[in-house]
């Protein structure tokens, strides 16, 4: 049998600390989530002022992203490219940049969604909590 790392209570709070103080230093009002491998909600923080849909969008986000094992961009790139079908996909409300995976030792143990501001700077604010992991 094999073993793999997993998320603990105390890395899923040094990640939400890392990306809010990266939405705080920018001014930017989004909600964060954070899931284990299997899309399971470990932490949702909506910022103050980050519109309410965004607390549905967000771990939206981070589920694609943990069940798909990769950059939520990837698939919203797909869709704006013409694969317009891949958007009846299960969970297709996540596929929007803005969520990431975390590896560790090429296993994925969840991921970070973001949402609120601009794709790219969901995705910047998902990255900064990722790096606080690997710190």
């Amino acid at each position: 049998m094999q073993s793999k790392p997993y998320l603990t209570l105390a890395d899923v709070k040094k990640m939400a600390a890392a990306a809010e103080a990266e939405a705080v230093a920018h001014n930017w009002a989004v909600t964060i989530a954070i899931v284990d491998d299997g899309g399971h909600l470990l932490w949702l923080q909506r910022l103050d002022g980050a519109a309410p849909l965004s607390s549905h969008i967000a771990p939206a986000k981070a589920k694609v992203a943990a069940l798909g094992r990769r950059d939520t961009k990837g698939y919203e790139d797909m869709i704006n490219n013409g694969r317009t079908a891949f958007g009846s996909a299960p969970f297709s409300e996540g596929m929007l940049e803005g969520g990431v995976p975390v590896v560790v030792d090429g296993h994925v143990i969840g991921a970070v969604g973001v949402s609120g501001v601009k794709s790219p700077e969901d995705a910047q604010v998902a990255k900064a909590g990722l790096a606080a992991l690997t710190a």
